[in-house]
């Protein structure tokens, strides 16, 4: 097993792109901020495949709940691969990155959650203080790099590091 910080240009590749100039909104979004440094691609590989993902971002401008660029930073598009699910991976992905951000002099992370399964496994990882509901995605973009709206709505948690 693997975690390591990876590249903008290999989150491309994983979500199916040749470039960024091809790329759809939120790519070009999520390239152009891990690029810059405000942006954090996680990954873990087991015999060099890639089972899991995580990104950090460190500030989100439109709405300083998500991350502050300063003590609080966002966990976005978690994902771990089906066949991988509860053996312990993504605990270590999630708690590779928490210690990164916690390194840097970050207090706190957020994460968002709409699912009630996915919501039972942030708390386990510390994530227990509900902030607001949500409905709008900071990372998910339109062509003028707009969040998009998300009726459905979410929950945005808190954890301190």
């Amino acid at each position: 097993m693997l975690i390591r910080k990876a590249t903008a240009e290999e989150m491309l590749k994983l979500w199916g792109y040749k470039d960024e100039k091809n790329s759809s909104p939120t790519a070009k979004f999520f390239y152009s901020n891990i690029c810059s440094g405000n942006a954090v691609f996680w990954t873990i590989d087991n015999d060099e495949t890639l089972i899991g993902e995580l990104y950090v971002f460190l500030d989100i401008k439109e709405d300083k709940y998500f991350a502050d660029g300063k003590m609080t930073a966002y966990l976005c598009a978690f994902r771990v691969k089906k066949e991988y699910r509860g053996l312990g991976f993504g605990s270590k992905l999630m708690e590779t990155a928490l210690a990164d951000l916690k390194e840097k002099g970050f207090r706190r992370a957020t994460i968002g959650v709409s699912d009630e399964r996915n919501e039972k496994f942030y708390r386990r990882m510390g994530f227990d203080t509900k902030i607001k509901d949500c409905f709008s995605d900071p990372c998910a973009r339109n062509e003028n790099l707009s969040p998009v709206s998300d009726e459905k709505g979410y929950t945005l948690l808190l954890k301190d590091l």
